[in-house]
């Protein structure tokens, strides 16, 4: 299985508009000018303080942020004559700035308010304190600039541990996902897997707003997992940890028989556990997708079956040397 790079994507920007309208509520944000400038672009998920900038070096001012102004801000501004206070918030909106964030509930005054929206700068206001809203935005733009990917498959929880089943179609992938469903995991999303990555390291999948949970089965047709089996056997979100790969069954074909050997797959550049699974009729696919997910909770908890095996046989072979041929030295007096 490899990702195809060509199918990655990320938004150029966001506008303030949308970035107002999906936070108001939770960050309790409340415009404090005109309603101009909505349709300016945020570009970059990093912010930006102004300090530097209010005080007059504009050299390397990152003006296309989102600029959060807090009580350093308002205090330093407050200790300047209302000319010079005027003048340098003057200097500041001569930039082409997306939008400006006030926090702790600090004010500017009217004629400020009145320069920014003459200038299509909205200015937004919260009592949330400077670090708390910090971190939340920054969270939220990290968020919408991810990079994004769409894999075909099935992705379930099993045992609180994501399992991205995929193969070529009709092997059978939602078929095991409703048979983990009814053993009371949980469907994350079936055929159209949204995978983004999240910092550094970390792959989050979920479904898309138009499928949600339902499920085709080939034969039967299109299921509401949640309407059938409750809200229970349903998640909205989870981190891809590991990716089965359905394969048809080939004679000759090598696979692992160990496990001693890890194999991972780069998908946005972050490598997963990446386990191919051979199938034929009879197998019982659904209980080794658990046995999957087990092995991956024992090894994230320090126990690798595999490792623990080869240990053991080092261990019995260099004693076997040292007794002889013989592999049990005495039967006890059981002879059934």
């Amino acid at each position: 299985m490899k990702a195809d790079k060509n199918r990655e994507t990320r938004k150029k920007y966001i506008t303030v508009r949308s970035f107002f309208e999906a936070n108001r509520e939770r960050f309790k944000l409340r415009l404090l000018n005109g309603d101009h400038g909505f349709d300016n672009q945020i570009k970059d998920r990093n912010l930006h303080r102004p300090g530097l900038a209010l005080a007059g070096y504009v050299e390397l001012f990152t003006f296309d942020r989102v600029q959060i102004i807090g009580n350093t801000e308002v205090n330093y501004l407050k200790s300047l004559s209302q000319e010079k206070r005027r003048s340098a918030f003057s200097k500041l909106l001569e930039f082409k700035i997306p939008c400006i964030v006030l926090t702790d509930s600090n004010v500017l005054e009217p004629e400020m308010l009145e320069e920014a929206d003459r200038k299509h700068v909205p200015i937004f206001g919260t009592s949330f304190e400077t670090t708390k809203i910090s971190y939340f935005i920054a969270d939220f733009l990290d968020d919408q600039f991810a990079p994004q990917i769409v894999l075909h498959g099935s992705f379930v929880d099993v045992y609180g541990i994501g399992v991205l089943l995929i193969g070529r179609s009709g092997i059978g992938k939602s078929e095991i996902a409703l048979d983990l469903i009814e053993r009371g995991h949980r469907l994350v999303a079936d055929d159209v897997v949204n995978v983004t990555r999240k910092g550094e390291g970390i792959l989050m999948g979920s479904g898309t707003e138009l499928v949600k949970h339902f499920m085709e089965i080939r034969g039967l047709g299109l299921i509401d997992v949640r309407s059938m089996f409750g809200i229970r056997a349903i998640r909205f979100q989870k981190r891809v940890e590991i990716i089965v790969e359905l394969e048809d069954w080939k004679p000759g074909q090598e696979y692992t028989r160990t496990g001693l050997d890890d194999e991972t797959v780069p998908v946005l550049d972050v490598d997963i556990p990446h386990v191919r699974l051979p199938i034929f009729p009879g197998k019982n696919v659904t209980v080794i997708t658990e046995v999957i997910a087990l092995n991956y909770l024992l090894r994230h908890y320090g126990y690798d079956a595999a490792k623990e095996l080869a240990k053991r046989l080092e261990g019995t072979i260099a004693e076997k040397k040292k007794r002889g041929d013989r592999a049990i030295n005495y039967f006890e007096h059981d002879f059934e």
